[in-house]
């Protein structure tokens, strides 16, 4: 040992690596070499390294800290003694990804044994930076993520949730919306900590990253599937996030109108809950305030996802005139090339189902062929079993509309069109 540590500040990079490499082997073949390497004070020189030097070292040097820190909590305590979890985090941030890794790694060792452990500690900065290494490590993989779950992780952040400490909440629930986001199993275990409803009171939360790190989680825990969001809706968590969209601007906003997407294309019911508790007069705010156009897309999405099963669920988004705001959005010049990719899919699940005609009328005199050949198709469905509507579209110049479009002939419009003309005499279609 006393011989490889000067050799750590060799000029030559490739000497520095080498033997950062092989103390890395040395620590990680048994405890007592573990020991030596922390007692020749080896460590810190390695975390100043893991700062300063290429990727290379910085992968040796993070080897290095997971293979000391594995083998016991005294040990895992010396590593995090000499600054190394802050050094390690940064190091998350990384452009390569086998640093990033290393990084994960040896946070993911510290965590076995003392993530938990810190977060215990009566010392709020101690609680906060435990709780964030735990919401790092969780986010890089399902086996992280697993890591921290097994060593009791859930439970202890669970009990900081009504902490009145704001920058210990945010952790706490970044956390464990890393730990839900990447499968069913993990999501379950959250949700099984019983944190709802008690959660959702953080949703009014003072502090902006809280809301929005809630908001976070129970849109993580609702994408799953439809028993997960049938729970979060049993608890009331829709009208709350739906209450959260009201409340908040710009992207804080964005995973509350993901959370309402989710639960809507689960299924039927689902989409009917967010519809009851009035999700969609609350989008189309979204739709008309929001500068942005990831924020736009988001929403048009989440519409889509509502208004996709029923004619009954189309209507809801139909009255809340959102079609045209829709239409206007796809068609601007402006608007980002997703923008217009999820405008044009959400107009089309709707209007594949809308059988509420005086929302489709308006879009007869401005949509685009590619669109028009939608509307036209929910008229000639609609128009055939339906009198009264057959009058209104006469008289409201519907029909008179349709004799104007140029279509194909033989094309899908034109036996759209043929369909609709058949509904009326001779005289008046002339």
């Amino acid at each position: 040992m006393s011989l490889l540590r000067p050799l750590l500040l060799d000029v030559v990079p490739t000497i520095q690596q080498t033997v950062a490499l092989a103390l890395g082997r040395l620590a990680n073949y048994n405890d007592n070499l573990a020991e030596a390497v922390v007692k020749g004070d080896i460590l810190p020189q390695l975390v100043y390294s893991l700062a300063e030097q290429n990727r290379f070292y910085k992968k040796a040097a993070a080897f290095v800290l997971r293979a000391v820190a594995k083998h016991s909590p005294e040990l895992a305590q010396a590593v995090v003694d000499c600054g190394a979890l802050d050094a390690l985090v940064i190091s998350l941030e990384e452009f390569d990804p086998g640093v990033k890794e290393a990084a994960a790694w040896a946070l993911g060792y510290i965590a076995r044994h003392n993530g938990v452990l810190c977060i215990q500690e009566p010392e709020v900065a101690l609680k906060r930076i435990a709780a964030s290494a735990l919401s790092n490590i969780s986010k890089h993989s399902p086996e992280l993520a697993q890591t921290v779950v097994d060593a009791g992780a859930i439970a202890h952040l669970c009990q900081m949730i009504l902490n009145p400490d704001a920058k210990l909440k945010r952790q706490v629930f970044s956390a464990l919306s890393q730990i839900s986001k990447h499968s069913v199993d993990l999501a379950e275990m959250v949700v099984e900590a019983e944190i709802f409803p008690a959660v959702l009171a953080c949703l009014k939360d003072p502090d902006e990253y809280v809301k929005k790190n809630v908001a976070t989680l129970i849109r993580e825990i609702t994408k799953h599937t439809p028993e997960l969001s049938q729970l979060i809706v049993n608890a009331e968590g829709v009208a709350a996030v739906i209450d959260y969209i009201g409340d908040s601007r710009g992207n804080v906003r964005l995973p509350g109108i993901m959370m309402l997407g989710y639960v809507a294309a689960h299924s039927e019911n689902l989409a009917m809950a967010v519809i009851v508790s009035k999700g969609v007069p609350q989008l189309a705010m979204c739709l008309s305030e929001e500068p942005e156009d990831h924020i736009k897309a988001a929403t048009a999405w989440a519409l889509g996802q509502i208004g996709r099963h029923t004619p009954e669920h189309v209507r809801a988004v139909a009255v809340a005139n959102v079609l045209p705001r829709l239409f206007s959005l796809y068609m601007e010049s402006e608007s980002s090339e997703d923008l217009q990719v999820k405008t044009k899919k959400a107009l089309k699940s709707i209007l594949q189902k809308c059988t509420y005609l005086p929302a489709l009328e308006p879009l007869l005199h401005e949509a685009p062929l590619n669109i028009l050949k939608h509307v036209v198709g929910q008229f000639s469905k609609v128009l055939p079993h339906d009198s009264k509507a057959r009058w209104l579209f006469v008289t409201s110049g519907g029909l008179r509309k349709i004799q104007e479009i140029k279509s194909e002939p033989g094309s899908v419009l034109q036996e759209y069109i043929n369909s609709i003309n058949n509904c009326y005499p001779e005289e008046i279609i002339r």
